[in-house]
């Protein structure tokens, strides 16, 4: 399907509706160090698809390898498998956050959201892990506590709360 020397050794491979060019654009715009590598269209009819059409998109999340591969409707995204992309600020978590529910996705819990392909992100400001990490469990335990009623994570409130 894909040429082995253009590909990584460790790929992550998608699988799409025949979306996969829309996704990896879609990734490519809205997280840093990602891009839309090669596209590889079928050199033949497929199950899904036919002769021309794109069956594989290489492209970058956040430095990641992946292959989009449009294999068609039998396959769908699970919260088994989902992208943690780690925030530095607020600024970053709620524009992340808000790509991806505005384009066609939806809120989750305690960080997690869905895109539009179905497929999960974890949203999760670097306060967020350095608080549930804090040696006082205490600390720990109400900033953890806090997350838990979070959709879209809140860094002043998971601060408050660690404070007590």
């Amino acid at each position: 399907m894909v040429p082995p020397n253009t590909i990584s050794r460790n790929t992550i491979c998608l699988w799409y509706d025949g979306t996969a060019l829309e996704a990896a654009t879609f990734y490519a715009e809205t997280f840093p160090d990602s891009a839309v590598g090669e596209i590889f269209r079928a050199p033949a009819d497929y199950p899904s698809g036919q002769q021309g059409d794109v069956l594989t998109v290489l492209f970058t999340v956040a430095g990641l390898p992946c292959l989009g591969l449009n294999g068609g409707p039998a396959f769908r995204h699970s919260e088994a498998f989902s992208f943690q992309i780690a925030t530095d600020d607020q600024a970053e978590t709620d524009r992340l956050w808000n790509a991806i529910v505005a384009n066609g996705g939806e809120e989750s819990a305690c960080g997690w959201c869905k895109d539009k392909w179905g497929l999960s992100w974890q949203i999760t400001p670097r306060a967020l892990t350095a608080a549930i990490a804090d040696p006082d469990r205490a600390a720990a335990r109400r900033a953890f506590e806090a997350m838990m009623q979070m959709t879209r994570i809140d860094i002043a409130a998971i601060e408050a709360a660690r404070r007590g």
